[in-house]
């Protein structure tokens, strides 16, 4: 492995690249490089003039022996410009010659940071209205930008502070870049890439496509209206997605032709409650939505669980479109018509099967989660893996850092096959009468420990592992599950980060909890066990001072 001796800093012009290249490159003792400034010296004039009296051709021929330049040098922090990465060559060169790290900010905030009105004399943005601009031109580049090995986002922090993150990850990233020179590449310009189509999940109420690409969150209005919908279309999201991939999807919708409205609903599943979809109620009222309108869950499983029960309920049924933006709700909560609030006794009381007229999961913008939402995803794979996909398991384990470092061929294969998986159990038991059950791998304990920690404490993907780990032991306890096997798993859960305990919770509370869990039938917990890796099996015969003991040992 070689050491990491360079770093491109990609990103939309506004986002500080200029400056944080200045301050990561002090802190590192390294020296800062800018490629519109390497132009600007070799040309004898500005970009700016560059692009007016040259043209954009000429820019960025000019703009491509800048940045082979600078991946010539070592010891360097390099601001490359906003467009840069557009071009395949230049994302070939920066792949090759150090780690990636995009700087993110809401179109809002880049113009703002551009001067407002004064941003029209920007070749780039001349238009009559600058922030239309941005929004398009972001929404052209971002599945490129998203490409980066890591996005930070800007907003809210100090440029000292953004470039204090940036030398942190150099630091921990200081050798896993340099192995993959193709992470520069989209998924289709791989040789390894994996081939594009649809995922059809063919439910007893309905069948639809789930369809998994790099980059597709700009063709989401294209791709609803191959659905056969029309009209209206509702965006509901939350507070921390919206204002990151608000515009993109609203831009897409109305390019196709719908009438896009959008709404926010507090982050986090505390807010996953009837009183949280009273609101959106009200604002469809608000909107005179009618029942062909399109419901369209922009977020995480918090936002598609709630946006779909609102569509499951709302004048008694519209269509609803899931756009997951976390690798948790790709692989699982967005497909199979799952949708529910939560109950303050417990998590996803209060619910229906409905299931969506499409799905689109765009893989970029897992580039956007922080880290701990990324890595609580992992954990929904491993389950799928252990309960039906022995091959799943295997590359899990020998790629774990490509997954984790989100390189896009492999996560894009890793999701569809996810997707794969699920969507069999779910053509064959939609409403979890019978084969869908084992899809509750570790969730038994799991979901009583986020219901006795208030949804706040520990996120979904958390309390899995840990109960992933719980059945595992009883398993054991019990004859079902090799010794050997818990072990395996257990290596793999702490090889993606995730902790094997869950948090010091009372063991009552979380007996307590899984009394209301949906999987109680008649008083008795049903338990799904493993026999062997793809070899799940239910079990309502475990004894109850066996779950208390290991209850007791996963809360420790």
């Amino acid at each position: 492995m070689t050491q990491l001796n360079r770093i491109f800093l990609t990103g939309f012009s506004g986002t500080g690249k200029s400056t944080v290249a200045e301050l990561v490159a002090k802190q590192l003792g390294w020296t800062a490089l800018d490629t519109d400034a390497i132009i600007a010296e070799r040309a004898g004039k500005s970009p700016a003039e560059i692009l007016t009296s040259d043209g954009e051709e000429r820019f960025r021929e000019l703009e491509r022996e800048a940045v082979q330049h600078a991946a010539t040098q070592d010891n360097v922090v390099v601001a490359t410009g906003g467009g840069a990465v557009v071009a395949k060559e230049n994302r070939h060169t920066i792949a090759l010659g150090g780690l990636i790290v995009c700087l993110e900010a809401s179109p809002a905030v880049l113009l703002d940071r551009m001067g407002g009105e004064a941003a029209k004399g920007r070749p780039m943005l001349a238009s009559d209205n600058p922030l239309d601009r941005i929004i398009s031109l972001k929404a052209e580049r971002q599945r490129y930008y998203a490409l980066a090995d890591h996005i930070v986002s800007t907003e809210g922090t100090s440029a000292d502070d953004t470039a204090s993150a940036v030398a942190e990850i150099a630091r921990a990233d200081a050798t896993w870049a340099s192995c993959h020179p193709e992470r520069g590449l989209l998924p289709e310009e791989r040789d390894s890439a994996p081939v594009a189509k649809p995922t059809t999940i063919n439910a007893a109420s309905r069948s639809y496509d789930v369809i998994t690409g790099w980059g597709l969150l700009d063709q989401l209005g294209e791709l609803i209206a191959n659905a056969g919908l029309s009209g209206k279309a509702f965006v509901v999201s939350d507070s921390d997605v919206l204002p990151r991939y608000g515009d993109r999807a609203l831009l897409s919708l109305r390019s196709a032709g719908f009438e896009a409205e959008s709404f926010a609903i507090p982050a986090g599943e505390a807010n996953k409650t009837l009183d949280i979809a009273a609101t959106v109620y009200d604002w469809l009222v608000s909107q005179r939505a009618e029942r062909g309108s399109t419901i369209v869950a922009l977020g995480g499983g918090v936002v598609g669980d709630l946006a779909g029960f609102v569509a499951a309920t709302y004048l008694r049924g519209m269509p609803l479109v899931q756009v997951p933006t976390t690798l948790l709700a790709m692989v699982d909560a967005s497909i199979g018509g799952k949708t529910a609030v939560d109950h303050r006794e417990g998590k996803n009381l209060v619910g229906a099967f409905y299931q969506p007229r499409l799905v689109v999961e765009d893989v970029s913008t897992l580039k956007t989660l922080p880290r701990r939402a990324l890595v609580e995803g992992c954990a929904e794979v491993i389950k799928h893996a252990l309960i039906l996909d022995p091959g799943l398991l295997e590359d899990l384990e020998e790629r774990s850092e490509d997954l984790l470092h989100l390189e896009p061929a492999f996560t894009v294969d890793i999701v569809r096959r996810n997707v794969a998986i699920k969507g069999r159990i779910i053509s064959e038991d939609e409403t979890e009468t019978g084969l869908r059950e084992i899809l509750n791998y570790g969730h038994t304990v799991g979901h009583a420990i986020e219901a006795a920690s208030g949804f706040a404490e520990v996120l979904h993907g958390e309390a899995v592992a840990a109960g992933m780990m719980a059945a595992a032991e009883i398993g054991k306890r019990i004859g079902v599950t090799p010794p050997g096997l818990v072990d395996r798993q257990r290596s793999l859960i702490e090889r993606f980060g995730l902790a094997t305990r869950g948090p010091k919770l009372s063991v009552d509370s979380v007996l307590k909890a899984m009394t209301l869990d949906k999987k109680v039938k008649d008083g008795a917990v049903t338990w799904v066990l493993l026999e062997d890796v793809g070899k799940a099996v239910l079990r309502s015969d475990v004894p109850q001072d066996v779950v208390r003991d290991v209850v007791t040992d996963v809360l420790k």
